[in-house]
């Protein structure tokens, strides 16, 4: 929310992102309960892994749960996929049901990090493996196995390369569509501010970041924060969105408003709909992330560590900014 930046998972794509994602084979991932149900077959032999994700209305997510899954039902392991529907109380309370259920292992991607430690702390004196996927938690007193997520500050450096390169000796006003109660779209927005502020230390055509609202990483959020930029800078030039999702509901208002020549937008995720809209022209660029890696990831970290293996603490997987010309040549694009 894959997410999203100056956001996804994807951050939406979002958080995609806040993040973003690519196609998927198990047609039982658009239906949370339907995935609970074929996952906690009784074929298992190695315990079930509750998965707690951020939300699973969001395509990236959605890739996650469904690559973790597949991966450890080869291994003899059950999953339950649950959407935390970015609420941190309900995510709570899907752990403490884990917890009670005595799985295997709890994966989680944090609607907030802060709020999640006391049911964390929880696993931890029961003796569960806790690990994270795109959303890391990094507070004191918690002890997480191994955390599995994009570089999102890397890929919010990427995102600024592109705003950079996408406005030209022009510069100009830019506005952030965030979503700041994830982890990682703070971090994206991190990398974003200090390539822009480098370039403007060094370069005379100076990007003014002028605006930081909440895009909320969803489409109908991005949609309003888009407008009130629009509203407050009339000459803006450039948009930066945490995920695809984010991204999308700023080009619907810029289309809205008669200005989506004016303004450049740039995403993160690499969402289907995101990369049709940048094949298409409406999103300048985005860092995409890649979902599918980080499922296969935290299942392999589960399997090792069952195995009395050692798992790194953290894993990050680098984004590759892709632009019109890696759209038009993209085979699973129409």
């Amino acid at each position: 929310m894959k997410t999203t930046s100056i956001l996804g998972l994807a951050c939406i794509g979002a958080l995609a992102a806040l993040t973003g994602c690519g196609p998927s084979s198990n047609p039982t991932s658009a239906n949370p309960s339907a995935t609970s149900a074929a996952s906690s077959a009784p074929t298992a032999k190695r315990g079930t892994v509750g998965v707690s994700l951020l939300t699973l209305r969001n395509p990236f997510f959605k890739v996650i749960g469904e690559h973790i899954t597949s991966e450890l039902a080869g291994h003899g392991y059950a999953t339950l996929v649950l959407s935390a529907d970015e609420d941190p109380a309900k995510q709570a309370n899907q752990v403490k049901d884990f917890i009670v259920k005595k799985v295997a292992a709890i994966v989680l991607s944090p609607c907030e990090s802060r709020s999640i430690v006391p049911v964390v702390r929880e696993a931890n004196a029961a003796g569960i493996p806790v690990l994270t996927v795109d959303i890391p938690c990094h507070e004191p007193g918690v002890t997480i196995l191994t955390q599995v997520a994009t570089d999102n500050y890397g890929g919010g450096k990427e995102a600024g390369r592109a705003m950079i390169e996408a406005l030209g000796a022009a510069g100009g006003k830019v506005a952030i569509l965030h979503y700041k109660q994830a982890e990682s779209c703070r971090l994206r927005v991190k990398g974003f501010r200090e390539v822009i502020d480098a370039h403007n230390a060094t370069q005379g055509a100076k990007i003014d970041l002028v605006m930081e609202l909440e895009g909320g990483g969803a489409k109908d959020l991005g949609f309003n924060a888009a407008q009130d930029a629009l509203q407050a800078h009339p000459d803006l030039r450039g948009l930066f969105a945490i995920n695809d999702p984010s991204a999308l509901g700023a080009r619907a208002a810029l289309e809205k408003s008669g200005k989506e020549k004016q303004i450049l937008i740039v995403g993160f995720d690499g969402q289907p709909e995101g990369k049709q809209a940048i094949k298409e022209g409406k999103i300048y660029a985005d860092p995409i992330q890649f979902p599918d890696q980080m499922g296969l990831e935290i299942a392999r970290a589960i399997v090792a560590h069952s195995k009395g293996q050692d798992v790194p603490k953290e894993k990050l997987i680098p984004t590759k900014l892709y632009r019109q010309s890696d759209a038009q040549s993209d085979p699973e694009l129409r």
